[in-house]
């Protein structure tokens, strides 16, 4: 099996993934398979309706799956066969588990048309400031930067 056949698969099983939690009423159509060394390690589909988790996203619990199974947050070295291009919440998963390669079947017009539009969230996102939805505003309290101080100054950090 070449290349491209391989990579043909593992998306097969993320569309599978899909289907199963679609199946199962646990979320929305969509599903993720986390692939090291061309070995499926850990498989996700959308939870959201049965957790009441608005985070858990099929890229969000395959991350959650493989990190648990490969007992590490840092996934360099693996990569992501997703159903859809991810959302904004579920990139930046992807980006902080740090993934070689991200692969999509969905694009998210094509998402958008059965209902799960996330453009206003990329808008957000390339411009964020209060609007007529939420609130963001910068707030500063005593020792805001304590924290930050705090872990700049700690010997022992592990730095991700």
């Amino acid at each position: 099996m070449d290349v491209q056949e391989i990579s043909l698969e593992h998306m097969r099983t993320a569309l599978d993934e899909a289907c199963r939690g679609v199946l199962s009423g646990d979320g929305g159509p969509f599903g993720a398979v986390v692939v090291k060394d061309g070995k499926v390690i850990a498989t996700g589909h959308n939870m959201v309706v049965v957790t009441n988790d608005p985070t858990m996203h099929a890229e969000v619990t395959a991350i959650r799956n493989c990190c648990k199974k490969l007992g590490t947050f840092d996934l360099s070295g693996c990569v992501l066969y997703t159903s859809c291009y991810p959302c904004p919440m579920c990139m930046g998963a992807c980006l902080w588990a740090r993934f070689d390669a991200i692969y999509y079947a969905a694009s998210a017009e094509q998402a958008a048309a059965i209902g799960f539009d996330d453009k206003a969230f990329y808008d957000f996102l390339k411009n964020p400031v209060s609007d007529d939805l939420r609130k963001l505003e910068h707030v500063e309290v005593d020792d805001y930067l304590m924290p930050f101080q705090m872990w700049s100054n700690k010997p022992d950090k592990t730095t991700y």
